[in-house]
């Protein structure tokens, strides 16, 4: 959603709040592409603090779908986000840029709130997702889902420096 910001840069003092809702449908980005599951408003405060520059806050969140990092199972991960921005409007883009000030979710007078909240939930994105903590992954061979049942592939050790000691007894359950 875009929000045309040049009312409330015209008035020093202005403050405003918005409930925008996110046309958001996916998170994508170098990992994969994760549907959004549920989303909830943004509560978006715009504030005019003089001098043309705009103080944003907001609040929200996002529900996920993320693959469990053992078995792959879609797991529903709400993810919140909290919103905390200034803008000085008196800059150009090109200066933006040189400032290294660069936020591509405003373009000229347009804040486009969906790619706040996209570079705001990336923030948050959590470093390992797991659909339960007792989670036994798949199978190295089939590809099995072990949550859902023992596959029946012959069991590996799980470090190669003790295969052969897993060959010694196995030798002993043949005898």
């Amino acid at each position: 959603m875009q929000i045309h910001l040049s009312d409330i840069t015209d008035s020093e003092g202005k403050h405003i709040q918005l409930q925008p809702e996110l046309e958001l449908d996916k998170i994508s980005f170098q990992m994969g592409d994760y549907p959004i599951l549920e989303k909830t408003p943004v509560e978006l405060e715009i504030t005019n603090t003089g001098n043309k520059v705009l103080e944003l806050k907001g609040i929200g969140s996002v529900t996920v779908g993320i693959p469990c990092d053992r078995c792959l199972e879609q797991v529903a991960v709400k993810i919140p986000y909290e919103i905390e921005q200034k803008l000085d409007m008196k800059k150009s883009d090109t200066e933006r840029v040189q400032d290294l000030d660069e936020n591509d979710y405003l373009t000229g007078m347009d804040l486009d709130v969906d790619r706040l909240v996209y570079l705001e939930v990336l923030m948050s994105w959590p470093l390992k997702v797991l659909c339960r903590e007792d989670c036994k992954g798949i199978c190295s061979r089939c590809g099995k889902n072990l949550n859902k049942g023992s596959c029946g592939c012959a069991e590996e050790p799980k470090d190669p420096r003790m295969a052969a000691i897993s060959d010694i007894f196995s030798k002993f359950k043949e005898v």
